[in-house]
């Protein structure tokens, strides 16, 4: 018979769900029915008439054989304690973004909005290499708009590059060494610019804006300008008097005529501790080394490579650096190799000469001798305000930009 046919009988359980034990009616039947295999005559004993059962008649099939279909209330399952990242605050997750490289850095930006805003934070974006990258330009731009710090592209293609112009520019460290850039794009950048310590601009053609905008870095502490080119001396004047805490200054073969090498050595900081300026040729002569060695007398390394018109009549002004710990004389060819025989008494604190091009090999070993601990030609290449400067070999210093590693760096 269906359930609801069946005559109650007294005493059940279900004459009890009226009284004052209904709530332990129904634990017993909730455990009851909980069970794996709970018996027909229990399940049609022990349902609720409403709730728990309902008979079903369907087919021909079930016509002899009229069955009940009761529900089991279905298994609690334990709630797993966990924390999602949604749950995360900002700063645990920017520290954990913090240790992922460029590449993955920039999948977890398209997550979602918050990543996207966490992924470009400005402390995860304090150095950025991006040596390597075929167009700069569209990469440049989204790295500037972070507040970079630190910026290391040599030689790379940038093309036009559009810049908010009342963006203020963050970077302390720039190295844009032998890249493919045009001057407006440079004007962008460096005339926004006013927090600069160290930049490398080696090898482009600048502009008297360029230069003007680089006097705005009252804290440049070392440039390097060498092989620049377009600019006049005026400007170039205007920013070494701007500038007076530079301490390492490369400025060496540039296109400059007489009165731009003037320009330098007269504004030229007194703070300069290693200065290059070497490949001038007819445009250093001697009165321009006495400036210089009046106006800085606390040069340490001194790089006057290829200056043809300095004779062995410079040595009594050089040997007023008394600090003197590096001097580059090579190839300047009208300095005879016995003015070199007692550079011990001319430059007691002398360490390192370079005179490629002066000495021969027959010669160099007696030199060394007479030299009394004298380094000469051990160091071909000038490091002075480079950012990677080369080893003895030629080859450069890797990826580091003046003695630090760039935290994001593109890898092919």
């Amino acid at each position: 018979m269906p359930l609801h046919d069946l005559p109650l009988v007294e005493g059940s359980m279900l004459s009890l769900a009226k009284g004052s034990s209904k709530r332990k009616w129904q634990d017993d039947l909730t455990e009851a029915l909980e069970t794996e295999f709970t018996p027909t005559e229990f399940i049609q004993q022990w349902s609720h008439e409403h709730k728990l059962q309902h008979s079903l008649y369907k087919g021909k099939e079930n016509e002899c054989n009229p069955y009940v279909v009761a529900r089991r209330s279905r298994k609690r399952k334990e709630c797993l304690s966990g924390i999602s990242w949604d749950h995360l605050p900002d700063e645990l997750i920017l520290r954990i973004l913090f240790y992922l490289p460029l590449r993955d850095l920039l999948r977890t930006s398209v997550i979602c909005r918050r990543w996207h805003r966490l992924a470009f934070d400005e402390s995860l974006w304090n150095s950025v290499d991006l040596e390597g990258v075929t167009n700069m330009g569209p990469a440049l731009h989204q790295v500037l708009k972070t507040g970079v710090r630190r910026l290391r592209c040599p030689r790379g293609f940038i093309n036009d590059l559009q810049i908010t112009a009342t963006c203020t520019l963050k970077i302390a460290e720039i190295d844009l060494s032998s890249s493919i850039v045009t001057t407006p794009t440079l004007e962008r950048i460096f005339c926004q610019c006013n927090l600069l310590e160290c930049a490398s601009l080696e090898g482009l053609q600048l502009s008297d804006n360029i230069v003007n905008g680089l006097a705005q870095n009252l804290q440049l502490r070392q440039l390097n300008l060498s092989g620049c080119f377009n600019f006049s001396a005026d400007s170039l004047a205007h920013m070494l008097q701007s500038c007076c805490r530079i301490e390492q200054l490369n400025i060496s073969w540039c296109h400059f005529n007489g009165h731009h090498v003037k320009s330098i050595v007269s504004n030229v900081s007194s703070t300069v501790t290693h200065l290059n300026l070497s490949g001038y040729r007819d445009g250093l002569i001697l009165d321009d080394v006495k400036v210089l060695v009046k106006r800085c007398p606390g040069i340490l390394t001194l790089d006057l490579s290829d200056s043809t018109q300095l004779l062995a009549d410079c040595f009594p002004v050089l040997s007023e650096l008394k600090h003197l710990l590096h001097l580059s004389l090579s190839r300047c060819y009208h300095i005879h190799i016995a003015a070199l025989t007692d550079l011990r008494k001319t430059f007691p604190t002398l360490q390192y000469l370079d005179v490629f091009g002066l000495v021969n090999d027959s010669h160099l070993s007696s030199l060394r001798n007479e030299s009394h601990g004298i380094c000469i030609n051990s160091l071909p290449f000038s490091a002075i305000a480079r950012p990677t400067p080369a080893s003895i070999s030629g080859t450069s210093g890797g990826h580091s930009m003046w003695n630090k590693k760039n935290r994001l760096r593109f890898k092919l």
